[in-house]
């Protein structure tokens, strides 16, 4: 129908509301007017269907930031004080500590790849949500570690082999979490809003792990392990949650006939395997999650021993090192936020060019900063190198985990993703003994300034990165 015939449909009515009705219904059935009505039908359709997407981007924006902020609030209640429970009440020494860490590693090994072909088979929800209920049960269990040994075993089991346990059984819920998070949130927001939601939850996860830090020191004042027994309940309540608000919306899943074919696992984990051996910046990622396993696992396991033992944080003031670390972790995470903040306002994290030049920027500030804390001579270098540290890693991990879906696709997003944590857990197993051993043989210093150097070759893959893309 026409504008004119709109206006005259308009005055006729005011004029004689019967006449005008006429006017319309013989407008409406004409060939123009069928035409106008089917067009108005359709566009009611599609603003129907934008409008359902976005609120379920939205639904899942929530969600994952919901998830982001529950796991750093219960990582910084363990994690905070998680040494001092490790060394002053189950008395574990600095290669037992790495020790528990390979074992950890070593499941991660030998499940990633499996589970991801699960998560990309059958559901990246169900995935995600198993993973939570194994560890928090894993958590809740390392945190009673003393009690099952002294009054259900009888002291046959030692404390070591309790917690290299409870930490093998985190290690498959690990595997089931492992690019399974990701791919679940990659498609249902898409690939360009991921940089600026990684981040933006970065900085949802600062807010919250400040808030589990002071926990911590709270919590583990009262007993050390307390924290441990307070963050797996908080795991198993997400799990909780999510059952009831995580939505999967935008996967592919396998056709019903094919769900119990054991075929249809294998042809996921050939599509995966193919497309990591066709890519050649995916075999480059490959080296950089190998080398950065190698050096995480001895820096994540030994910088609180450095501050205990080398720094001697007792010394200072009389304070207890639950307070000290509480201090360094809200500082540290304040420093994130802010960083975080100005790189959301200040780069444009939209250019991917731009995403790469600055990871390799923040590599090599990080490699800096490593060497630095360990060969520092007192508090204050300590603690200028290790913020430092902090908040180069907050920008970093955020917007390499967003520049790394990019390059992945949809159908096989967990499976590749689990080769890339694969490798970084054949790193972490084979690197962490060599820095353990490091800091028996010599000190923790060697160790930390080891686990530095084992982080240079990642400036040569990532030059080789911006030659490689640039070629493509």
């Amino acid at each position: 129908m026409s504008t004119g015939a709109c206006q005259w449909f308009f005055i006729l009515f005011s004029y004689d509301s019967s006449l005008g009705i006429r006017f319309f219904l013989s407008a409406a059935t004409s060939p123009r007017g069928l035409w106008f009505f089917g067009v108005l039908r359709r566009q009611e359709i599609e603003y129907s269907q934008e409008r359902e997407i976005h609120l379920n981007i939205r639904q899942s924006e929530k969600v994952y930031f919901i998830m982001s902020a529950i796991m750093a609030l219960a990582n910084s209640i363990m994690f905070t004080t998680y040494a001092l429970y490790y060394v002053n009440e189950l008395g574990l020494n600095p290669f037992q500590l790495v020790l528990v860490g390979t074992f950890l590693e070593l499941v991660i090994f030998l499940l990633e790849i499996p589970t991801g072909v699960i998560a990309d088979t059958y559901s990246r929800r169900l995935s995600v949500i198993n993973a939570f209920f194994i560890m928090g049960a894993a958590y809740i269990l390392e945190g009673n570690v003393v009690l099952i040994s002294d009054r259900l075993l009888q002291g046959a089991v030692s404390l070591f082999i309790l917690v290299v346990l409870s930490e093998m059984i985190r290690g498959v819920g690990e595997t089931f979490l492992s690019g399974a998070q990701q791919s679940w949130i990659t498609d249902e927001v898409g690939e360009e809003r991921l940089s600026r939601l990684f981040v933006r939850a970065g900085q949802v996860q600062q807010v919250a792990s400040i808030t589990g830090i002071i926990l911590s020191v709270v919590l583990s004042s009262i007993a050390l392990n307390l924290p441990y027994i307070i963050g797996g309940v908080l795991y198993v309540g997400l799990a909780v949650y999510l059952l009831i608000a995580m939505k999967e919306t935008n996967f592919q899943r396998t056709a019903q006939d094919d769900l119990n074919s054991w075929s249809q696992l294998q042809t996921t984990f050939k599509e995966g395997s193919s497309f990591v051996r066709k890519s050649p910046i995916l075999i480059l990622i490959l080296i950089v999650s190998l080398f950065s396993g190698a050096s995480s696992e001895g820096f994540d396991r030994l910088w609180e021993a450095h501050f205990i033992t080398d720094i001697g944080l007792s010394a200072f003031n009389g304070w207890n090192s639950a307070i000290w670390f509480g201090i360094f972790g809200i500082v540290g995470m304040i420093l994130g936020l802010v960083t975080n903040e100005v790189v959301i306002r200040k780069i444009n994290l939209e250019s991917r060019v731009v995403v790469r030049n600055l990871m390799l920027l923040l590599v090599f500030m990080k490699i800096i900063c490593v060497i630095l804390f360990g060969l520092a001579p007192n508090l204050i270098w300590a603690l200028a190198s290790f913020w430092l540290l902090g908040m180069f890693n907050s920008v970093f991990y955020p917007l390499y985990s967003a520049w790394l879906n990019q390059h992945l696709e949809s159908g096989t997003r967990s499976t590749v993703l689990s080769f890339l944590s694969q490798a970084n857990a054949i790193g972490q197993t084979a690197g962490g003994p060599v820095i353990g051993w490091a800091g028996v043989r010599y000190t923790i210093r060697v160790s930390i300034v080891l686990s530095a150097f084992m982080l240079l070759p990642l400036v040569f893959v990532f030059q080789k990165l911006r030659k490689q893309e640039a070629s493509e």
